[in-house]
């Protein structure tokens, strides 16, 4: 297996990541706005603790690029995921605040504040 192989199963499974934790993200979001509730959310919740926790334990630095840098990644070309890195490069700045939002609404919500 090539290097650019390899790269192209870093950014697959890269972008998979992204998408799940986008959704999930939004799905905290949702639920603060909208007061619903269920299984789903708590899916989201957890998956959100695991991402916090993984770039919290990396520095604030996502793990994959780095592997994907090592496969051959730059920022002018195929990067860390199959979106274009102009997408991507603002995603603490975007999500973490949506996060934080939504994380604050269901917090009010559950203590019967909203």
């Amino acid at each position: 297996m090539t290097d650019g192989d390899r790269l192209r199963i870093v950014r697959g499974v890269h972008t998979a990541i992204y998408l799940v934790m986008s959704a999930a993200s939004l799905l905290v979001l949702y639920a603060g706005i909208s007061g619903r509730t269920g299984r789903w959310l708590w899916i989201a919740l957890t998956l959100v603790a695991v991402e916090a926790a993984v770039f919290i334990g990396s520095g604030l630095k996502c793990p994959l690029t780095a592997v994907a840098v090592r496969y051959g990644a730059t920022p002018d070309g195929a990067y860390d995921t199959f979106f274009p890195e102009r997408c991507t490069r603002h995603t603490f700045r975007v999500f973490g605040p949506l996060i934080a939002l939504g994380l604050a609404l269901n917090a009010l919500r559950w203590f019967d504040l909203l």
